[in-house]
């Protein structure tokens, strides 16, 4: 049998955040996604599991005689009819944690809903999420999500097996993560497309004016306003915009709505020579 307590590192009269900080420093060491060996990071998470849990580590600490054990089967609880549930239900209610545990529809614990808020650039570049999590047993969880570039406003994304685990002997919930985005201050989104609005002098759309646009990787573009160009005009740049989050190399366009500007600062010598090309 594999002791927790090894593989933690730490005494077995070691308190809870000792057992805490040995769990956060292994975990961060031996997390698949930075080089680690997937096996070891699921006998830390295993040994947290069980040692951060009280009544987990109070059983684990003082195992029952061999034999010696409930069992769930088609006749329902340790031997009792399948309708036992039904009875809790009558009492304490539909829903009552003791009219799940017994009855047929809880089958897992519960799953934890969570929101996140991304900045566009954020969402743009994708994101290492790192959080620790209260689980609704008390237990802190410690999350590493990565989530994709492209993800979009009311995306969720499904951590299995990381949510609450209030009920022993039941699988662990989910964690389900809702992604929502910060409003931007240039650029706003539609699809995998970014949409900004480019202002432009009056006599530069007669002209012709060549626009400078900062995109949300910083790169820089040269785009070029025709002469003549009008009101609302959209310049299309293609594979500048959001990534798909489904192929990260596939972006969308980046579409710039033209704006004209007319000034009002000219001096009457200005207009003067506007209304001899005019007549």
């Amino acid at each position: 049998m594999t002791d927790f307590y090894s593989t933690l590192g730490v005494d077995r009269s070691a308190d809870p955040e000792t057992i805490k900080r040995a769990y956060r420093r292994l975990a961060a060491q031996h997390h698949p996604d930075r080089g680690g060996d997937k096996n070891r990071f699921q006998e830390i998470q295993a040994a947290y599991d069980t040692l951060s849990d009280p009544q987990k580590k109070s059983e684990y600490d003082n195992p029952q005689p061999q034999g010696f054990h409930f069992q769930f089967g088609q006749g329902g609880f340790g031997g009792f009819p399948g309708g036992f549930g039904g009875i809790f239900e009558q009492h304490f209610g539909p829903g009552h944690p003791f009219g799940d545990i017994f009855g047929q529809r809880m089958q897992r614990n519960r799953t934890i809903n969570l929101q996140v808020q991304l900045t566009l650039e954020e969402a743009f570049k994708g994101k290492d999420l790192i959080a620790n999590v209260q689980l609704p047993s008390g237990r802190e969880q410690m999350l590493e999500v990565k989530i994709p570039p492209g993800v979009d406003e009311g995306t969720t994304i499904r951590v299995s097996g990381m949510g609450d685990d209030s009920v022993p002997n039941l699988p662990r919930g989910d964690i389900h993560i809702t992604i929502h985005l910060a409003p931007h201050p240039t650029w706003r989104r539609q699809g995998d497309d970014l949409i900004t609005k480019i202002d432009i002098n009056c006599l530069d759309a007669i002209l012709g004016k060549q626009i400078t646009v900062e995109t949300l990787d910083n790169s820089t573009l040269q785009i070029y306003a025709k002469p003549g160009i009008q009101q609302g005009q959209l310049l299309s740049i293609p594979n500048y915009g959001m990534p798909n989050i489904h192929q990260s190399n596939i972006k969308g366009r980046l579409l710039l709505e033209i704006n004209i500007v007319i000034p009002t600062n000219l001096t009457e010598h200005h207009k003067n020579l506007i209304r001899q090309i005019v007549q």
